[in-house]
């Protein structure tokens, strides 16, 4: 493979604990390791695999690459830039979540939430299914060995990473070993982007992927803010009913239910995005802290 070091600007601040963390914390066996002090990923690119090193470092991100092809470079760094939301301009939002009282001292504690996203929009909507209402670990493990099972192999000189995610042909039609109600949205939703009935990504229109989600048995309302969050840059969805948002909202002294919180939270808009990562940074959990920070 051919290797490539580049520096990725960003406009300060940048907050790395939860952006860094949260990645680290959901790393799929063989397709995502922490190596050396780097969140490292395979990336499948257009002239073939890559796996890429990213680093936090003062006014930068640190970024090796692996490529097959160097005429994917162009395309590796753009995915690698929306994954860590580099290109978000964080003085407005956090200006406007400031002027709430509520969240201006979690603000002032840790300027500059990114929200972790995806390198690729597909994975991250399978991803965020196999993760309903069970906890971080289990959600690894299952999608580790569905990564292990249908992912394409990949080799990696520097590091531990085996397989490429796999892609919804490979999962369409596929007997997965899971309940019957995950294995049919599952089902669905590979079907849903292979027949190209639902787009996710930095240029899908967020409104028709929604409507298109809505109607995919198995996704309600939580994968679907999820993933309008993650997968299609959406900086306002708002997953009202995670149960960390509204543990967070109610050790705060906001309403914890759904629909209370919801219109609480209208003053944050059209910034609700970013202030669920406020609302995650006060628990204590694995996805706030990068395990190489110290």
């Amino acid at each position: 493979m051919i290797e490539e070091v580049v520096r990725l600007p960003f406009r300060p601040p940048l907050c790395p604990d939860n952006l860094f963390g949260h990645l680290a914390a959901t790393a799929v066996p063989g397709v995502e390791e922490v190596r050396d002090g780097a969140y490292r990923r395979t990336l499948r690119l257009p002239r073939g695999p890559g796996v890429v090193a990213l680093r936090p470092e003062a006014g930068r991100v640190a970024c090796r690459l692996w490529l097959s092809d160097a005429a994917d470079a162009a395309a590796a760094i753009a995915g690698c830039r929306w994954l860590l939301d580099l290109d978000t301009d964080p003085e407005p939002v956090d200006g406007a979540l400031r002027s709430d009282p509520v969240l201006r001292p979690i603000v002032a504690r840790a300027r500059g939430r990114r929200i972790p996203r995806t390198v690729d929009g597909g994975e991250l909507a399978v991803r965020a299914v196999l993760g309903q209402q069970v906890s971080t670990a289990a959600a690894r493990t299952t999608t580790g060995e569905l990564a292990a099972r249908l992912g394409e192999p990949i080799a990696d000189r520097a590091g531990g990473l085996s397989r490429l995610f796999p892609t919804p042909q490979a999962l369409r039609g596929t007997a997965l070993a899971m309940p019957a109600a995950r294995r049919r949205a599952v089902a669905a939703l590979a079907e849903a982007l292979v027949s190209g009935r639902l787009a996710l990504g930095p240029d899908a229109d967020r409104e028709t992927a929604r409507v298109a989600l809505a109607e995919l048995p198995g996704i309600g309302p939580w994968t679907t803010e999820v993933i309008a969050m993650r997968a299609l840059g959406d900086p306002d969805a708002f997953p009202a009913t995670d149960l960390g948002v509204r543990r967070a909202a109610e050790a705060l002294g906001l309403p914890g239910s759904p629909g209370a919180l919801t219109a609480r939270a209208e003053r944050w808009r059209p910034w609700r995005a970013y202030a669920v990562q406020y609302l995650w940074s006060t628990g204590d959990h694995a996805i706030n802290r990068w395990p190489s920070a110290a």
